[in-house]
């Protein structure tokens, strides 16, 4: 998900990270953090479901994360929407489910609006709907529209505007990577439109921005350290922004309106770090802290991103 304005809830803005794959298996744990410090992460809760490549975004108030995989249980998907209070700590509560089960999709929102876009279905389908929620109440996803491709380990990100969906790769090994970026306006409906490319074709990167510009960092196919940024009002390509602490891939991330925050991921083994950057400028992340357990595949949020 993306990064952007601030919360008034009393808590700061509240970053949560939830699920993943770690030692020995899939996790339902839930971590939060206050962006605007630096510390390890607490507790929060527990999803509904223990599962990985599941995908998050929120409004000032819910917190929400949508799919995923759940293997070694067969078979390998959920339709499963969770969602949290973020101002407070618990466990997640049942919201609804997407129009189908899969994992690796890109989830981003605004204030009203959630969407989850893209994913792969078992035994081999890559999907393209983009599916929408309004996130004040509960109930199924319904259709929004579709992506100019098909894909999945994708990332997504927001301004109260505009959703864009980036990356993703399709087929079986070798596989096929893409340096696309979609873009939608969310109080709509239809589908995707180009808005331009990634330094690169890579899938299952992080996301995150404030409500004026995005960042993209690491990869999949090759584990990079690079970070990329680009302006979500205009379209174009994207540029470069700087390096992570380490060649990753795995992630997930999220946003305040000053800071974007990447936690765990894969580094040669999996890894409870969490990394933070300046969005405003350029430069290179700096530790932040570490997560409750060591572990890539989760997806993130917060209640300041950009898309409020």
């Amino acid at each position: 998900l993306g990064g952007g304005t601030g919360s008034n809830t009393g808590t700061g803005v509240r970053g949560l990270t939830g699920g993943g794959y770690g030692s020995p298996a899939k996790q339902d744990v839930i971590d939060y953090f206050t962006i605007s410090t630096l510390g390890n992460a607490q507790d929060f809760g527990n999803l509904s479901e223990a599962r990985y490549w599941t995908s998050s975004h929120a409004s000032r108030t819910r917190g929400v994360w949508g799919g995923g995989a759940v293997s070694p249980t067969s078979p390998n998907k959920t339709d499963r929407i969770d969602y949290v209070t973020i101002a407070s700590t618990g466990d997640a509560i049942d919201f609804g489910n997407l129009d189908s089960s899969r994992y690796g999709l890109g989830s981003c929102s605004n204030q009203t609006r959630g969407l989850f876009a893209g994913g792969y279905q078992p035994p081999g389908s890559q999907i393209s709907n983009v599916d929408y929620i309004t996130i004040a109440s509960t109930g199924n996803a319904k259709d929004f529209g579709d992506l100019t491709v098909a894909r999945y380990y994708m990332t997504a990100l927001a301004s109260s505007v505009r959703g864009l969906f980036l990356s993703g790769r399709t087929g079986t090994s070798p596989y096929t990577y893409y340096d696309t970026i979609d873009y939608v306006t969310i109080s709509s409906q239809g589908n995707v439109q180009d808005f331009g490319n990634l330094l690169s074709a890579i899938a299952a990167g992080q996301a995150a921005s404030n409500s004026t510009r995005g960042i993209y960092a690491s990869n999949e196919n090759t584990a990079s350290n690079t970070i990329q940024f680009i302006t979500i009002a205009t379209t174009g390509n994207a540029q470069d922004f700087g390096d992570l602490t380490a060649n990753q891939q795995q992630g997930s991330a999220t946003a305040s309106s000053t800071r974007g925050i990447i936690s765990g991921g894969y580094v040669s083994a999996y890894v409870n770090t969490i990394q933070f950057v300046t969005i405003a400028t350029t430069g290179d992340a700096a530790d932040f802290g570490d997560l409750s357990v060591i572990r890539g595949n989760t997806g993130s949020c917060s209640n300041g991103h950009g898309g409020l």
